[in-house]
């Protein structure tokens, strides 16, 4: 088969899918990799695993008619070029758009993989003016594309559930796949540390991670434990929830975190006792499947996605979503008790290995859209 692989990010070609996109050239099938900011770092990834580089038009932030319908035609002309006989979207805007594009150009099989509802479908108190028309713009605009998918895959039941009930999609087309997961060998299970207890955050920045809340929780937890460190790993986003750089330099002059920017995660968790995701709503977070494979408990919130990596006082702690309160008290049991690192650390790694083997992951979204593997 030849096979196209929309999405709006070059990076996440590579850091996500690069063991999906490596199977499929290994199973003997043609694979071109759809981005709109290649560069000659990504294209020879690529080209090292056998992939072919496809540049195309996208405005990654934002929806704007004549920027999108632009991508959709743009996207159209190179499948009518190169003429695949399936497409898989990823990521909500590829989805919407490369399934639109592939129909028109007649692709004959047409997939999307809802990785998680981003900025606009994430539940706040009072949401504002623009998240609601972007609710509006996206939801229409899903529920003319996905009726055009052969399959629209869902890393949570939750994102599942909301698709079929907002009839965006009816519920025969759609399947769970579970986390994406990750390279097990890649990721082993790290020893601890020595010294004081170190929290770890690892987001892009922005606000519906729950960066401010950990911020806020930091602040209650240093008053009787001074010698804790907590990092902030992460780069700075343009999204409309992204955190300003002033913010970032402001709480690391205080002393509250360190943070190195955008980096290589593995040497920073190697030095860290527990991860901590407060975020408002996600996919299935990679970062955190990382962190359980790794061998690190985690604190993270009751919410779409993130409860989808932690059973309750066998791995980890499941908080409310924005409660720096209850984030200092579950930060505050493994500073007082240091063995439930070791007994929850160990627990993330078996459930890595149940729920988040990237092999095991990858055959399973082969088989949902029926492409032959070795």
């Amino acid at each position: 088969m030849k096979i196209s692989v929309v999405t709006n990010r070059a990076p996440a070609l590579s850091v996500f899918r690069r063991q999906l996109l490596h199977e499929m050239v290994k199973s003997g099938h043609v694979v071109l990799a759809f981005a709109p900011d290649h560069d000659n770092e990504s294209r020879a990834i690529l080209h090292e695993i056998g992939v072919i580089p496809v540049d195309f038009y996208m405005d990654r932030a934002g929806v704007n008619p004549i920027k999108d319908l632009l991508t959709i035609l743009d996207l159209k002309r190179q499948l009518d070029r190169h003429k695949p006989d399936l497409s898989f979207c990823f990521f909500i805007k590829p989805v919407i758009y490369g399934i639109l594009g592939s129909w028109l150009a007649g692709v004959r099989y047409r997939f999307g993989l809802i990785e998680g509802l981003g900025f606009a479908f994430t539940q706040i108190d009072s949401p504002s003016l623009r998240r609601l028309i972007l609710q509006k713009m996206i939801g229409a605009l899903a529920r003319f594309s996905l009726r055009r998918a052969e399959g629209v895959f869902f890393l949570n039941p939750d994102d599942q559930r909301e698709f079929i009930e907002r009839r965006f999609v009816t519920a025969s087309r759609t399947r769970l796949l579970g986390g994406a997961g990750v390279d097990l060998a890649v990721w082993p299970q790290i020893p601890l540390p020595e010294g004081p207890i170190n929290f770890i955050l690892v987001a892009r920045l922005l606000r519906d991670k729950g960066i401010e809340d950990y911020v806020s929780a930091i602040r209650l937890v240093r008053r009787q434990y001074p010698d804790a460190r907590f990092m902030l790993l992460g780069g700075l986003d343009d999204n409309p929830s992204g955190i300003r750089r002033s913010e970032v330099d402001a709480w690391v002059a205080e002393g509250l975190v360190e943070w190195p920017g955008h980096v290589a995660v593995r040497p920073w968790l190697e030095a860290a006792h527990v991860f901590v995701l407060p975020s408002y709503r996600e996919g299935v977070p990679i970062s955190t499947q990382e962190a359980m494979a790794s061998g690190r408990p985690v604190i993270t919130t009751d919410v779409p996605g993130c409860r989808e990596t932690v059973v309750h006082g066998r791995n980890g702690y499941l908080i409310p979503p924005r409660s720096p309160t209850a984030l200092a008290e579950a930060m505050e049991r493994f500073l007082l008790d240091r063995s439930l690192i070791v007994v929850m650390g160990k627990e993330s790694r078996l459930i890595a290995e149940e729920r988040f083997d990237i092999h095991k992951q990858n055959h399973k979204l082969m088989n949902f859209m029926n492409i032959p593997k070795l």
